[in-house]
């Protein structure tokens, strides 16, 4: 629901805000005074086309902004997910510059969109329905919508919708698989070679750093003989020995603790010593018997290091690593014995919605046909109250391929003379009918549906009609006002009018005046008092000279209005 509007700049407006309410709400003025531009301005928020001649001579850019009252649907957040929109407090900000250059910018809630992104957001929002404006009447899309909920198919259209989503998953899928099929079979080789060459060299965690230090080992033989021998010898096989001399020592001090008992413990701190030294001895000489130049262990680990170093250079820095990969591998292998199997199933899974789709889908599309012949003669009946009496209206139904919404393609035709052939919305009619039209629809649906609000979440939307009472006046603007008075309480209804009969339906009344100030024209736009709204009424209903008849039967239809 629109809850305000701001223009500024735009054509003669130079600046205008405007606070919208629930309901009906009427625009009237003078010929000429701009009336449209509002309807223009809120196009321009659903991405329509954008052009400088509008810029306000003088100014450097126009300005359109408005305030919504969002609806709380999974629609919306689809449509904005992609931006990282959300919005505030149940409202979104839209806003639309035009340059001087006629290039535009676009955003919601001050964030930079495009104007794509606008024109998505519109069904959402409302439709404007008038002279250029019908992008909800031409759109099949809209069409099909339409049919469903005067036909109350709409919850089979969602069934409909999530079975294609899921069969067009399985045939994603599918596709998927046998695009890597052939790349996957030429790798197949190369992957249970790789598996191959890993399996045989049976490596183990640790194995190289094991096999290093052995290798450093039986390298350096003579080295370290020498080495431990020239120990041994130091430390106990001569009479110089580090062991011969440290038991002298012990002895001494022995001797000497007998004379004088204080150095008795240090007598017995050289023991220990003397122990280590024994023991440390008797393992290097044990270390020499066992040690031995093996020249052919030392080929084999060579070897071995070799394999374990080309292995990897190929697959990994570590044998861990190269472990990591052959699983991997394997389970790739694994995969590719698997993936005949999961392409069965899916296929099989496949085929299950496609049954099912057909026989969802051919039910709506037959519960279509009826609710569009139900719908043809309730249009064509509203049409008669409408001034379009003889109108032939009529719903073409076609077949395409599978899609979310069924297979049905609808076209709506309109024949607005006897004996003219029906043709497509877009190739008939002037605005002031497809107002109407639009009009008879919404309130074909409208009885259709219980009273249930016309929005999503709770929120109404918000449709424009602009020029419909053009050639229409009494009776038949009386008409139109009833139907919008009836449809207002499902939708905001905006209305542009020149018919008083309309006019006095209205639960808020606008008037849009032309002045002149400081030499130049400005248009603004006011919600009217009461009083102001008897006096516009009247304008509407005498012309230029407000008589007082013209009040009273203002008076009149304002309270009769008021009674619907």
């Amino acid at each position: 629901m629109l809850v305000e509007l701001v223009v500024e700049n735009y054509a003669v407006v130079e600046h205008a805000r405007v606070r919208f309410h629930r309901g009906l709400n009427l625009l009237t003025g003078e010929t000429g005074s701009g009336k449209s531009i509002v309807v223009d301005a809120l196009g321009l928020l659903y991405g329509g086309r954008a052009s400088a001649d509008v810029i306000r001579s003088g100014a450097d850019r126009a300005r359109v902004a408005g305030i919504f009252e969002a609806p709380k649907s999974a629609a919306l957040r689809e449509v904005l997910g992609d931006s990282g929109i959300e919005a505030e407090d149940g409202e979104l900000l839209v806003e639309r510059e035009i340059l001087a250059n006629g290039k535009s910018r676009a955003f919601i809630g001050s964030r930079p969109v495009t104007v794509a992104l606008l024109r998505d957001l519109a069904p959402l929002l409302g439709d404007i329905h008038g002279q250029h404006d019908q992008q909800e009447l031409f759109s099949s899309e809209s069409q099909l919508a339409m049919i469903d909920e005067f036909g109350a198919a709409t919850a089979r259209a969602e069934t409909v919708a999530h079975i294609f989503e899921r069969w067009q998953e399985c045939r994603r899928q599918i596709e998927e698989l046998d695009r890597a099929e052939q790349e996957k079979l030429r790798l197949a080789d190369l992957w249970s070679f790789q598996k191959r060459e890993i399996e045989e060299a049976r490596m183990t965690p640790g194995e190289d750093a094991r096999l290093e230090a052995e290798r450093r080992v039986l390298v350096n033989v003579g080295r370290i003989e020498e080495s431990v021998r020239g120990a041994f010898a130091l430390l106990y096989d001569s009479s110089e020995a580090a062991y011969a001399q440290l038991r002298q020592a012990r002895k001494r001090v022995e001797e000497a603790s007998r004379m004088d008992p204080s150095l008795a413990e240090t007598a017995e701190m050289l023991k220990p010593a003397e122990i280590a030294i024994d023991e440390a001895s008797r393992s290097l000489q044990h270390y020499l018997g066992s040690l031995e130049a093996d020249p052919a262990r030392l080929e084999d680990i060579e070897g071995r290091l070799a394999l374990i170093d080309k292995l990897k250079r190929k697959y990994g820095a570590s044998i861990e690593e190269i472990l990591a990969f052959h699983d991997d591998v394997s389970q790739r292998l694994a995969a590719l014995e698997t993936a005949g199997e999961r392409r069965a199933r899916l296929a099989a899974e496949q085929e299950k919605l496609a049954a099912e789709y057909r026989n969802e889908a051919g039910v709506l599309s037959e519960e279509r046909r009826k609710a569009a012949a139900h719908l043809e003669a309730a249009v064509r009946e509203e049409l008669e109250s409408l001034a379009m009496g003889g109108t032939e209206f009529r719903v073409a139904f076609s077949e395409t391929e599978w899609t979310a919404r069924g297979w049905d393609r609808v076209r709506f035709l309109l024949s607005a003379n006897k004996g003219e052939e029906a043709r497509p919305l877009d190739r008939v009619a002037s605005g002031g009918e497809l107002s109407r039209l639009a009009l008879a629809l919404r309130t074909c649906i409208a009885a259709r549906s219980g009273g249930k609000r016309g929005g999503d979440g709770g929120v109404m939307r918000t449709l424009v009609f602009d020029e419909i009472d053009a050639g229409v006046g009494g009776r038949t603007a009386e008409s139109v006002g009833r139907r919008l008075k009836r449809l207002s309480a499902l939708h905001q209804i905006l209305c542009v009018t020149h018919a008083p009969q309309i006019a006095a339906f209205a639960d808020h009344h606008y008037a849009v005046e032309k002045s002149v100030s400081g030499g130049r024209t400005v248009a603004a736009v006011e919600e009217l008092t009461p009083e102001a709204r008897r006096r516009e009424i009247g304008r509407m209903l005498s012309g230029e000279q407000t008589t007082v008849e013209a009040l009273k039967q203002a008076e009149q239809l304002i309270k009769a209005g008021s009674r619907c």
